[in-house]
């Protein structure tokens, strides 16, 4: 199982609605709506590590 990153449902990823890659990752989405979203404004779905100061 794939978190959806737009909306956060877990997503089969043999039964996904849609896929997309994104500097060298997959990602797996319930709708086409979500990849779309995705697609306009990746960064801001995708978790970046925290820094330790």
């Amino acid at each position: 199982m794939a978190k959806d990153p737009v909306c956060q449902m877990m997503v089969d990823e043999k039964q996904a609605a849609a896929t997309a890659v994104y500097q060298g990752a997959t990602y797996y989405f319930c709708a086409v709506g979500c990849k779309r979203a995705f697609e306009q404004s990746p960064e801001k779905y995708i978790q970046k590590p925290h820094s330790c100061h």
